[in-house]
């Protein structure tokens, strides 16, 4: 079962170590991504790849989702960012929005956050009832598992960061006026309210980890580390699935 304590935020990379890591595991991504598209090593298509990103607030998911895309051809990768549900989308089922940019086979789809805001916001900010929000935890397992049956790969990220570290990135935005857009009223809000965000979340991923979708803790505390980490989990992911489809994942030199 995954918690919070199994990100050891003790663990870092330097800049220059971390931006190597980072640019070898994107050279490796590329090959995979080509595979799955059937554009290398055949026609064949792979199955369908979905990064899901959860996280704090400032502890780099953006950055760590532009290193996971950048090496990619955009027509390769959709990337979906989630906000709260419109007046329309709150007439349906909270997970009716999540389907149109779900990846089919060969596709790609990065979530900046996803579904997972019915057992986080909307259960600590007051926007959906304890019934609905204790009912969406067996809903979201179901369809991660008909995902997953179907053959998507689904990779789902945490990344975690301590409080010291969040009120110094924050304060670091707040300084900065070309990152100062980042940070909101709500931001703050949502930091004075980390001990409930922080039950909300154990119990969110002690009943949403799961064989077929489990978490991945990542130790956000140190940029350089979590981007790699990211990049390699992903990659550590693609083979994987590949391998128990019978397929070898591809390899290139340093030709491409």
């Amino acid at each position: 079962m995954a918690s919070l304590k199994d990100a050891d935020l003790a663990l870092k990379l330097g800049a220059r170590e971390g931006q190597e890591r980072v640019l070898e595991a994107q050279r490796r991504l590329l090959a995979l991504r080509l595979q799955l598209g059937g554009l290398l090593e055949g026609p064949e298509l792979g199955p369908p790849l979905c990064v899901l990103f959860e996280g704090w607030d400032a502890s780099g998911k953006g950055g760590a989702i532009r290193r996971l895309v950048s090496p990619l051809d955009p027509r390769h990768v959709r990337v979906a960012q989630f906000g709260a549900p419109t007046p329309d989308e709150k007439r349906h089922h909270f997970l009716h929005r999540f389907a149109p940019p779900l990846p089919g086979w060969g596709g790609m789809t990065v979530m900046d956050r996803s579904w997972y805001g019915r057992v986080l916001v909307e259960r600590v900010e007051g926007f959906a009832t304890e019934a609905e929000w204790r009912r969406a935890y067996p809903q979201i397992v179901q369809w991660e598992t008909d995902l997953a049956t179907e053959g998507t790969v689904l990779v789902k990220f945490w990344l975690h960061v301590s409080e010291d570290e969040q009120l110094r990135r924050f304060r670091a935005r707040e300084r900065d006026p070309l990152k100062r857009w980042k940070l909101t009223g709500e931001d703050w809000r949502n930091l004075s309210r980390r001990a409930d965000y922080e039950q909300a979340i154990e119990e969110m991923l002690a009943e949403t980890d799961h064989a077929p979708a489990p978490w991945q803790m990542i130790a956000a505390e140190s940029k350089p580390f979590a981007r790699a980490t990211v990049l390699e989990t992903v990659i550590s992911r693609i083979e994987a699935a590949l391998c128990a489809l019978g397929r070898n994942p591809v390899r290139i030199g340093a030709s491409l």
